[in-house]
């Protein structure tokens, strides 16, 4: 099964469920423009409307597409409006892309839980949207961070979000 979610970075989602059981693939990339094809520079300009994304294949046997959801809002903000830490855009806004009406119900399900829990202070911004187009990010892209862990991004940002959600996980 798929499932497409944008939650700021691709870099640091993609981590997040390249460590998850049950996923067979991540593949970053773009998705909710307006361009065929974009580039990464044309999508962080903000010009073609396109979201970061990480696509998902998933074993349903193994892990559900509600428990990738809880994964998805415990491991990002969706409470701020494109943006997600220092990256500010709208290529960084929160946004589950859904593939089938099953995924769209559970979707605002758990986000009308969580806002009955007041699991956040503040209230969810994350849209649900139809997918559309997947466009594949360049291949510099995927598995940035196990290729690149000396980066600093990749040391001040990504490390301690992995390790974080290894140890809550």
């Amino acid at each position: 099964m798929k499932a497409t979610f944008g939650g700021g970075c691709f870099w640091c989602t993609e981590i997040i469920f390249l460590n998850t059981p049950g996923i067979r693939k991540v593949l970053p990339g773009y998705m909710g423009g307006k361009r065929e094809n974009p580039s990464y520079e044309q999508v962080c300009s903000g010009a073609t409307g396109h979201v970061e994304v990480i696509d998902i294949d998933f074993d349903a046997e193994q892990i559900s597409f509600e428990k990738l959801l809880g994964i998805f809002f415990k491991t990002h903000n969706p409470t701020t409006l494109n943006r997600q830490g220092e990256d500010v855009g709208t290529q960084y806004r929160s946004v589950v892309f859904y593939h089938n009406a099953e995924q769209k119900l559970a979707t605002e399900k758990i986000i009308a839980d969580l806002e009955a829990l007041q699991a956040f202070e503040d209230p969810i911004v994350t849209a649900v949207e139809p997918a559309q187009v997947f466009w594949p990010a360049e291949d510099y892209h995927i598995n940035y961070f196990n290729r690149n862990p000396d980066n600093p991004f990749c040391a001040a940002v990504i490390a301690p979000k992995l390790t974080k959600y290894l140890s809550t996980f």
